[in-house]
């Protein structure tokens, strides 16, 4: 059996319970060593075999599982943050599939939540945004025209951008030509939940200067939008005068 863990956003104690336990009886692990926090290796068994993925290509993560699950091991394959965005996990379940080895998902908390967590922010703020689009700069990566920075802009939903550190000049032009305003609200969240985690709030068209005079290259998000400002309307969850199947209108 071959478990893909969530790690969580970066400090050891925020990987989720089942994540602590697969960890606890894996046999071999195999971690992004790029991202994943080595401290959560400490809840490996003493006898575990580990194995860095930042060193190994896809043909050689799948020889490990394969030859773990010949030899009747169970096997935990690391990724930081929800294995489900930037993990790349698809080819190596379908690699898993081609080769009938079972496997199953096990979620952690995303880098997003972390950042909003380190904001004190919260993304779905009534009469300011009511969706979160998380997205990335083309890189080497491309990404579809449909789904450009600019396309997605001219919604003014919350956003939160990753792998994009080294290209903030460019995002933001994209932003700003999207339809941001080069004073909206943004913030760079370095390392979220990490011991060496920094918060730097900015503007939309100051970008890529709070990164340069802070010294961030890399492993940052950056959150964009009017949730990060302070103008927004109340919920009606806990509005006295709405009335709920559980609780009645207080009316005045």
């Amino acid at each position: 059996m071959v478990n893909f863990v969530g790690a969580g956003c970066g400090a050891a104690d925020l990987i989720t319970v089942r994540g602590m336990k697969l960890l606890n009886e894996a046999d071999v692990i195999i971690y992004a060593g790029s991202l994943v926090n080595p401290q959560l290796l400490k809840y490996a068994k003493n006898n575990c075999e580990i194995h860095n993925s930042a060193y190994m290509n896809l043909d050689e993560v799948i020889n490990v599982m394969l030859t773990a699950e010949r030899e009747g091991k169970m096997t935990v394959r690391l990724h930081t943050g929800d294995p489900s965005l930037y993990g790349a996990i698809r080819e190596q379940m379908d690699s898993l599939e081609a080769l009938n080895i079972k496997y199953e998902v096990c979620p952690g908390v995303s880098s997003f939540c972390g950042a909003a967590a380190a904001l004190k922010a919260e993304y779905t703020l009534p009469d300011v945004s009511q969706t979160v689009i998380i997205t990335r700069m083309a890189g080497r990566t491309p990404v579809p025209e449909r789904e450009s920075i600019r396309s997605l802009a001219a919604h003014g939903a919350a956003m939160v951008v990753f792998l994009s550190t080294g290209m903030l000049r460019e995002l933001s032009e994209e932003l700003i030509e999207g339809g941001y305003a080069p004073n909206s609200p943004a913030a760079i969240v370095y390392k979220a939940s990490w011991e060496d985690e920094k918060i730097c709030r900015c503007t939309v068209e100051q970008l890529a200067q709070t990164a340069e005079s802070n010294g961030i290259k890399k492993t940052a998000l950056i959150c964009v939008g009017g949730f990060l400002g302070d103008n927004y309307s109340l919920s009606k969850l806990y509005d006295k005068t709405f009335e709920t199947e559980y609780r009645k209108a207080i009316l005045q």
